[in-house]
């Protein structure tokens, strides 16, 4: 009895990290789409690749989950670059790739705004 108790907890620990790693995988896949779009640049692969976790503490104080995704793009169909998203849990803390275009062609860099957890933008200088 006791050893059944102690597979059937195994397993479901190992589900529930499988799920909360794919919806880790979908969020990062969401934020560098956006990106790419927002940027006008070819999303290739139209996915993901994971490149590690770590724990990490988050703004409250607990330990959660770090995932790190590297995506590739293109600005003209001829080159091939690297991005990076850096996950807590499911929210964005690092987007690292293609800037979107602004009225003056220069880009801006992406940041985290603090209230919301949504992404600002603030031109390059």
């Amino acid at each position: 009895m006791a050893t059944t108790l102690a597979v059937l907890l195994i397993f479901a620990a190992v589900a529930g990290f499988w799920s909360a790693h794919r919806a880790a995988a979908e969020a990062a896949i969401g934020f560098g789409r956006n990106a790419c779009a927002a940027a006008d640049v070819q999303w290739l692969d139209q996915t993901v690749q994971f490149a590690g976790l770590r724990l990490r503490r988050g703004g409250n104080g607990w330990l959660r989950v770090e995932r790190r995704y590297h995506f590739d793009y293109s600005r003209d169909g001829e080159d091939r670059r690297r991005g990076r998203i850096v996950l807590l849990g499911t929210e964005l803390q690092e987007l690292a790739g293609p800037a979107p275009r602004d009225d003056e062609g220069g880009g801006n860099i992406l940041h985290p705004t603090a209230r919301t957890g949504t992404w600002g933008a603030i031109s390059r200088s």
